[in-house]
């Protein structure tokens, strides 16, 4: 087996572990809310500052939020759905 054929092998093991599968779906979930907080407050025409400020947040917060560098906790969610004047809907789906 060459050098590349186990790195390989490595990989899809790693990747069908229960840790891997779940930290991929935090950052694909993470992405989407980021995703859906730059929607948000550019559709207000709002800088990242600007959402920042009315959260209570720094902007390099929002920043990263919106990047999807980080997985936000509920409460953060709670302040930026606030700021936004929107509702925060959290569900669980089958």
């Amino acid at each position: 087996m060459t050098s590349q054929q186990e790195f390989d092998a490595h990989l899809a093991a790693t990747r069908a572990t229960p840790e891997y599968q779940a930290a991929a779906r935090a950052y694909t979930l993470a992405h989407e809310l980021g995703r859906q907080i730059r929607a948000a407050r550019e559709a207000r025409g709002w800088s990242q500052t600007e959402l920042a400020t009315r959260a209570g947040m720094r902007q390099h917060a929002v920043s990263r939020l919106e990047a999807g560098d980080v997985v936000p906790t509920i409460t953060t969610l709670e302040r930026i759905a606030a700021a936004l004047e929107t509702e925060l809907s959290v569900s669980l789906a089958a």
